[in-house]
């Protein structure tokens, strides 16, 4: 298959962009790990700040990807980058994607191609008690989306998705908490969990409030050895309780994806 530069539609890029590696040391923790803040939807729509994002993390955020949807060098999982992006007034989600790609391309020289793959997947029905989802009574009209969800006390006043870990050696206790969520949001978190693809099959297209409580085994820091958990029972997993407590189950199945594989990346992104 031809390879073709990773360039997204017309020239859409950020205003300005601040890309450098992450100064060492993400492995001993105290930072911040998680998704791009700021951007379109959110209080500061003119600024997206990412720290410590690994190289697949931007591909999967510029494609609109899970992490099982890309091929491409080891590093990609181990290498991190500071990002700063100034936004132009009045750019959309979809628009904001676009300039990922195009800083991927510009920046770190991104060359790919997409291609479908069979994965071995699991599809989420509906078992044979019936759905047990409760559907909110929260007044979603008016909000921006995506809005920021307001948790305090492990409570949810707002609609949002909020997971808190507790961690035990290698071992986590995981409590989510969803208001007003659609089941897209509970989908990607299983499939995050099972390690593969989780496809929705149960037809319900409703928002929907619900708390799990679950075990969960998080990736070790690289050269790390994991640790027997100290718990003898760890207690059921996130599939475990979507069944008993939503209702919901998971049953084998295949399905052909889109894939993006990398045939040419930098680990050193050019200068700003």
């Amino acid at each position: 298959m031809i390879a073709v530069v990773a360039l997204g539609q017309g020239s859409q890029t950020f205003e300005v962009a601040s890309v450098k590696p992450s100064p060492p040391g993400w492995e001993r923790g105290g930072v911040y790990f998680g998704p791009p803040r700021g951007g379109p939807g959110t209080p500061d729509p003119g600024q997206i700040t990412w720290t410590y994002a690994r190289f697949r993390d931007l591909l999967m955020t510029a494609y609109d990807l899970k992490t099982y949807q890309i091929v491409g060098p080891a590093w990609m999982d181990t290498e991190r980058y500071d990002i700063v992006a100034k936004v132009p007034a009045g750019t959309t989600k979809e628009q904001v994607n676009i300039m990922w790609q195009n800083l991927l391309a510009e920046r770190f020289g991104v060359k790919l191609h997409h291609g479908p793959k069979e994965f071995q997947v699991e599809d989420l029905v509906i078992g044979k008690g019936g759905s047990k989802l409760k559907e909110t009574t929260e007044d979603t009209s008016g909000l921006p989306s995506p809005a920021p969800p307001k948790f305090k006390d492990g409570v949810l006043s707002s609609p949002g998705l909020v997971t808190t870990i507790s961690m035990n050696a290698n071992r986590g206790s995981a409590r989510a908490v969803a208001k007003a969520q659609p089941l897209s949001k509970l989908v990607a978190m299983m499939s995050a969990q099972q390690n593969h693809p989780v496809i929705d099959k149960t037809g319900l297209t409703g928002l929907y409030d619900f708390t799990l409580e679950f075990t969960l085994v998080l990736p070790l820091p690289p050269g790390q050895s994991p640790t027997a958990p100290a718990a003898s029972d760890p207690g059921p997993d996130l599939a475990a309780v979507v069944e008993q407590q939503l209702g919901l189950k998971l049953v084998g199945s295949k399905a052909k994806l889109d894939v993006i594989v990398i045939d040419q990346a930098e680990k050193v992104p050019t200068e700003n």
